[in-house]
């Protein structure tokens, strides 16, 4: 079964027109620009670089057959189906499993969204037609974030006899090697300046 993935939308296509253009001022760096001014230039660019892998690139719930896989900015989370003692909603999703509790970095019910949520479901209530207020009343003041919570406990349920491995929460060798990166552009621009 292919893997389910969760995560802000916008961000991750804001997140790949970015490195998009770190790539063309990478280029435009190296094949144009001189030292020092190319080096904190360079370093400036692998700093925001950086930031946006980990805040907008990385962030995810994943669901597989045998558990959640959450991916955070710097940490990444699993938690078999098995696992799963619940999966609530403040303002981002919340898994809980036994003394391990797991936020989701991504998606989120920002206020805004739950007060749109509300006035739709308000909405539609007062609608004349029948089917629209079935819906609304089904739906609610629901957001995205609420949505996938109750695709993960539906999950968690059903997929039980399935799940396999241990919960267990590790550092991101990846997000941590781009901190490292952007970390040495910037002592190298100080050591070159």
């Amino acid at each position: 079964m292919k893997p389910q993935v969760f995560r802000s939308k916008a961000a991750w296509l804001l997140g790949w027109l970015w490195m998009l253009f770190a790539a063309w001022n990478v280029w435009d760096l190296t094949a144009h620009g001189h030292l020092p001014s190319a080096l904190i230039a360079g370093a400036v660019l692998g700093v925001i670089t950086a930031l946006v892998f980990v805040m907008a690139l990385r962030p995810a719930v994943v669901a597989e057959e045998g558990g959640v896989r959450v991916r955070n900015v710097l940490r990444n989370a699993y938690v078999p189906w098995s696992g799963v003692d619940d999966v609530s909603v403040t303002n981002a999703i919340v898994i809980e499993s036994g003394d391990t509790t797991v936020r989701c970095w991504t998606p989120q019910a920002t206020a805004r969204e739950r007060v749109r949520a509300a006035g739709r479901a308000a909405k539609a209530a007062k609608s004349a037609n029948k089917a629209e207020r079935a819906a609304a009343e089904a739906v609610g003041a629901r957001t995205h974030a609420d949505w996938v919570a109750d695709q993960l406990t539906e999950m968690s349920r059903s997929r039980r006899e399935s799940s396999s491995g241990e919960t267990r929460v590790t550092w991101s060798p990846s997000a941590v090697a781009a901190i490292a990166a952007a970390v040495a552009l910037v002592v190298a621009a100080f050591v070159v300046s």
